[in-house]
């Protein structure tokens, strides 16, 4: 049996261009560094920024638990654990 699927320009279904889609510190790998950008919370950005989450400055993913939550940032010359929810609101430059 064959399904045919009409997808033209203006489907709702097609996927967002990969050069839209920002990413986060959730989304590196152990040791990989980045440079903070912005952030897509306004509530949460003022607790981070209280911790030292600044925007240019270097992040590096230390480590994750077993089950990758939480998460240990070195972030200005010391640790910081986090939620994965929550290192999803810093975006980083690609």
């Amino acid at each position: 049996m064959l399904i045919k699927l009409n997808l033209n320009k203006d489907s709702r279904f097609a996927p967002a261009p990969k050069a839209m889609s920002k990413r986060s510190v959730a989304d590196l790998k152990p040791g990989e560094r980045a440079t903070i950008e912005s952030f897509n919370d306004q509530l949460m950005s003022l607790k981070l920024l209280e911790m030292g989450c600044l925007p240019g400055a270097e992040v590096c993913l230390h480590c994750k638990a077993p089950l990758g939550d939480p998460i240990c940032l070195n972030v200005s010359g010391y640790c910081l654990s986090m939620r994965r929810s929550e290192a999803a609101t810093i975006l980083i430059e690609n």
